[in-house]
């Protein structure tokens, strides 16, 4: 037989699949549901604490408990870099009009919000062994976030990163207010003459941090996965790494492989 917390989830739960508690919906009072299901406090809590813990619900701090917003889905497939390179060499005016998150996520430039900061960094061991380079080489660390209008979390936490000294000699390049940059990365590497000839993708996953997880809006139990990766130009000189932390919960990871035939 189901504990009493169990019924109480139950019945929320069904009513939350039935509609008949919307997205965004306030759930009744604790105080409410209490004396509607005769039951404690705490039992009423641990029932609430069932459907956070699903994704079901959220807690907002001095409000109450709420339906949650089913996040924008992102599709991130490994055709999205030929995609990219593709358009590299369009013209501004057709670069400006579409991105890698739109071609992720369906939506259109206008309903996104972005956000890019850039900074120095120091090549630590692990992006001094992938780029190459010594350990505390010159690094232009790029941190972006891009959201959809209608919610407040952002699709990834992104760091990417270029090497300082090959990338100084166009100044714009070191400029945060040129971003949102037409055509992205590799455009922008295409502006010194580099061409992308491969990108190595890593992937793997862990439970969050307290800040991914609150960045992110995770539910309880949601992991992230950790995508790391690396582009490669024609002379195999690895010219950008990203680090990208996606939330579990919402995006989908697609590989095609084209297979020679016989």
């Amino acid at each position: 037989m189901a504990k009493a917390y169990e019924q109480i989830a139950d019945k929320l739960r069904e009513a939350i699949r039935a509609g008949q508690l919307a997205p965004g919906a306030r759930l009744p009072a604790e105080t409410d549901l209490v004396t509607h299901h005769r039951r404690s406090l705490p039992t009423v809590r641990e029932a609430l604490r069932l459907l956070q813990d699903e994704g079901l619900i959220e807690k907002q701090h001095g409000r109450g408990n709420f339906v949650r917003r089913p996040r924008t889905p992102v599709l991130r497939t490994n055709m999205r870099h030929q995609w990219e390179k593709n358009r590299a060499r369009d013209p501004e005016q057709k670069r400006s009009q579409t991105g890698a998150t739109e071609h992720d996520t369906g939506l259109q430039v206008n309903d996104l919000v972005f956000h890019a900061h850039y900074g120095e960094a120091k090549a630590d061991k692990s992006l001094a062994e992938d780029f190459g380079i010594p350990e505390g080489a010159a690094l232009i660390e790029r941190i972006y976030r891009t959201w959809y209008a209608a919610e407040t979390a952002p699709f990834a936490l992104v760091s990417s990163y270029l090497i300082r000294d090959m990338v100084a000699e166009n100044p714009d390049l070191l400029d945060e207010t040129k971003e949102p940059w037409p055509g992205g990365t590799q455009n922008q590497l295409l502006t010194l003459g580099i061409e992308l000839d491969r990108i190595e993708e890593r992937i793997n996953a862990r439970p969050p941090t307290p800040e991914e997880a609150e960045e992110l809006e995770l539910p309880p139990g949601t992991s992230v996965i950790l995508l790391r990766k690396i582009s490669y130009d024609t002379q195999n000189r690895a010219v950008e790494i990203s680090d990208v932390t996606l939330p579990g919960d919402r995006t989908e990871m697609l590989f095609t492989t084209p297979l020679e035939r016989w």
